[in-house]
């Protein structure tokens, strides 16, 4: 029987831990609160501690004689959780500190792609304080501006023109905060298309691929309010998108190869994990917005629920270098549906009771994923962040659709969703989003 530490506490993780049992694995979790489900999966062999904590991680999976562990989020590998595991002989899926700068660092990333040649990489330009930010500005044009800070954001830090900015004094504004925080700040050109998720599983040199997600970034129905850590994504049942056709997937491999190559000769580590590339279909072709070097949250539920091959296989073959054939997964649509405490994300009520009638979801089919959550006295709270993921699964988007928004109305608390994820209006809006960006 494998043993597997798993490293993590959210919905990402509890449905990683749901793959690794089906794998035929036994499962023990070092988690930073208690999530009550994945403490179920692991028949409550789980310690609770910061999970910056890599002396009493390496004890607890010693102490457990784990095979391997796996790694969740993306803060402990930014800060060399895999190279502390590994130096102490304990096989980890999940990149170096130096690999995980692809994410950990957008400076890093951006200049990885230009140094190799990378053809989805974008314009781009690094700054260290105001000096020459405007003119860089007046140089490609306030309105093709999208402003990041360096480090992580849990997805809530990237501000761009028309949706957060509004004026060049709205621009030098967010420069600035960006810099009081003793940050570095990074413009890029804004495009205009359509996003995609592609998740693929790495072994150092092969790069096999998942079906493509959508998530949904801002908090409101129509795509309104602040941007969020992701309030839902859906999945179609082809394992594309209307708008991506396979030849997009296919340039998007290729791009994807070309850098775990790149990273492998600028780092001299090999890239072993899981690589998210987050990608924007526009007029000028496929081009790369971000990477992720972790499964995507959501867009892990969408993913591991309907895979066929072994989960725990394929992290073998990770760690083996010997991920050679496609994965298989099953022809069915997926809609995830992120229950949030209601003020998310501006002023979030937090500790409110939630719960769920366990028995009614089954009846309908739904999956529940638990998230942001803590189990105390046999109750479990939602805290500031989001706290329940919903997932209908199903031969259509719209069947997945209405198993997931049914199952939202058996989850009580002080929490809101967006109703519009996964439904045929959002589709046909991003359809002719995409044919009047390729028109242009």
């Amino acid at each position: 029987m494998v043993k597997v530490l798993l490293i993590g506490n959210g919905a990402r993780e509890h449905v990683m831990a749901e793959a690794l049992i089906k794998g035929g694995a036994t499962i023990c979790a070092f988690m930073s609160k208690k999530n009550p489900a994945i403490a179920r999966l692991c028949n409550d062999e789980i310690i609770i501690d910061n999970l910056s904590n890599f002396s009493a991680m390496i004890d607890y999976a010693k102490l457990n004689k784990v095979d391997f562990a796996i790694v969740g989020p993306e803060a402990p590998l930014v800060i060399g959780v895999a190279n502390a595991l590994q130096a102490q002989d304990i096989p980890t899926v999940g990149p170096t500190i130096e690999c995980a700068q692809l994410e950990g660092s957008k400076i890093f990333m951006r200049s990885l792609l230009e140094k190799y040649k990378i053809e989805s990489n974008i314009m781009f330009k690094q700054f260290k304080d105001m000096d020459e930010i405007k003119d860089f500005v007046h140089k490609i044009g306030k309105e093709n501006v999208v402003v990041k800070p360096d480090g992580l954001t849990g997805g809530k830090g990237v501000k761009v023109w028309g949706d957060h900015l509004h004026s060049e004094e709205d621009i030098y504004t967010y420069c600035n905060e960006i810099f009081d925080e003793n940050g570095r700040v990074i413009i890029e050109e804004k495009l205009d298309g359509e996003e995609f998720t592609y998740i693929c599983f790495v072994d150092g040199k092969n790069v096999v691929g998942t079906p493509l997600v959508q998530d949904n970034k801002r908090a409101y129905n129509g795509d309104e309010g602040p941007n969020t850590g992701g309030m839902g994504s859906y999945s179609m049942g082809d394992n594309l998108l209307p708008f991506v056709s396979k030849e997009d997937v296919s340039y998007a491999n290729d791009q994807m190869h070309k850098v775990v190559a790149a990273i492998a000769e600028e780092t001299k580590q090999e890239y072993k994990g899981i690589l998210y590339g987050q990608f924007m279909k526009t007029q000028k072709g496929l081009k790369i917005v971000e990477f992720n070097i972790r499964f995507g949250d959501p867009e892990a539920m969408n993913i591991l629920t309907i895979m066929k091959s072994n989960f725990v296989t394929v992290c073998q073959d990770i760690l083996a270098g010997t991920l050679l054939k496609p994965l298989e997964f099953e022809q069915k649509a997926t809609v995830c549906k992120y229950l949030v405490p209601e003020g998310y994300p501006v002023n979030p009520v937090s500790h409110s009771e939630i719960i769920v009638d366990k028995e009614a979801l089954e009846k309908i089919g739904a999956k529940l994923y638990y998230a942001s959550v803590s189990e105390e006295n046999g109750k479990v709270y939602s805290s500031t962040s989001r706290a329940i993921g919903i997932i209908g699964i199903a031969n259509t988007l719209s069947e997945a659709e209405k198993i997931a928004e049914e199952g939202t109305k058996f989850v009580s608390g002080a929490l809101f969703h967006r109703t519009d994820i996964g439904t045929q209006e959002v589709l046909d809006k991003r359809i002719q989003h995409m044919e009047n960006v390729l028109k242009e």
